[in-house]
């Protein structure tokens, strides 16, 4: 009786099996050839992934930006394309980062906005837009740029990176405030506000040296945390009301923003208080604080006359 009670439970469950296929096959029959494979194949639409699993995905791809292989430096991509006015002294800031790369990141330059795709930018630590003037990317390319912040990505800006994409909203926020005028080449004294950050940990309290010298459009105080600010009565016209921030940071939209708005002159990139500074923004930007090493290049930077820099 036992058996044929399993015989039974056997033969119900091949008659609904049977009945299945059959049902199959007819809706088959008229349907279209995207719904036959989708039948046939028996397959359904992915379920919706929970926010813990978007949570860990997002976490994933930030361990990946920049990922190298074990015993090589981390890379950073140096932007430097001008639409607008154009700084002669761009061969001699990409040396100098190069130089003071040298034992904690390698330097890539490009002027190439194809470069600023998701794929490319997660492979480097760190983005520099270096003296960039004007609109330089494109909607895509901005959106990619977006994404690499928003997965923990680091931004350096220096000088001119505030005199560009004006009609980007988000990308005044990410480096703290836009480019207004400016001073000629003049003497000024810069005003260290935090001492123990890398970026102005070795840089004096006080400095007279010449560069030239931004206003921007807002003060951008309120948004940022100031490293550094320039002696407003030395500016003449080119106030900003006795409170002139001139080096500044921030973490931003899950990513980590460093600006100085110095670096106009040639001479500037010769100066080793300055190539401690930029070196300690580029570094805290990649998330190695205090894992810099102070290469000889930083005290004596060597100096090359007529050197030709390929961009890549």
């Amino acid at each position: 009786m036992v058996f044929m009670a399993h015989a039974a439970r056997w033969a119900r469950k091949q008659a609904m099996r049977v009945a299945v296929q059959t049902l199959v096959v007819l809706a088959l029959s008229g349907c279209s050839n995207q719904a036959k494979t989708t039948l046939a194949n028996n397959t359904m639409p992915p379920p919706k992934a929970t926010p813990d699993q978007i949570q860990t995905e997002r976490a994933e791809k930030k361990d990946n930006l920049g990922a190298k292989k074990k015993g090589e430096l981390p890379r950073v991509l140096v932007f430097t394309k001008t639409k607008g006015y154009r700084h002669k002294n761009i061969p001699e800031g990409v040396l100098a980062l190069r130089e003071i790369g040298v034992e904690n990141f390698v330097v890539q330059q490009t002027e190439d906005s194809g470069a600023f795709t998701t794929e490319n930018l997660n492979r480097f630590s760190a983005i520099i837009f270096f003296s960039t003037t004007g609109d330089v990317l494109n909607k895509e390319q901005q959106s990619a740029f977006e994404q690499y912040i928003h997965l923990g990505g680091g931004f350096v800006g220096i000088h001119a990176a505030a005199d560009t994409e004006y009609d980007w909203p988000w990308y005044g926020q990410l480096v703290g405030a836009w480019f207004r005028d400016h001073t000629k080449v003049i003497l000024a004294t810069v005003l260290r506000e935090d001492k123990t950050h890398i970026s102005t940990v070795e840089f004096p309290d006080t400095l007279r040296r010449e560069d030239e010298w931004y206003r921007f459009k807002t003060n951008p105080r309120k948004n940022v945390h100031v490293l550094m600010n320039v002696d407003d009565q030395d500016l003449g016209e080119f106030t900003m009301n006795g409170d002139h921030p001139i080096s500044w940071m921030h973490e931003f939209e899950g990513g980590r923003t460093w600006y100085t708005a110095m670096g106009h002159t040639k001479e500037t990139f010769l100066e080793p208080e300055f190539r401690k500074h930029v070196l300690g923004g580029i570094m805290w930007a990649m998330g190695d604080v205090g894992k810099s090493k102070r290469s000889e290049t930083l005290i004596q930077p060597e100096v090359k006359a007529n050197i030709q820099l390929e961009n890549k």
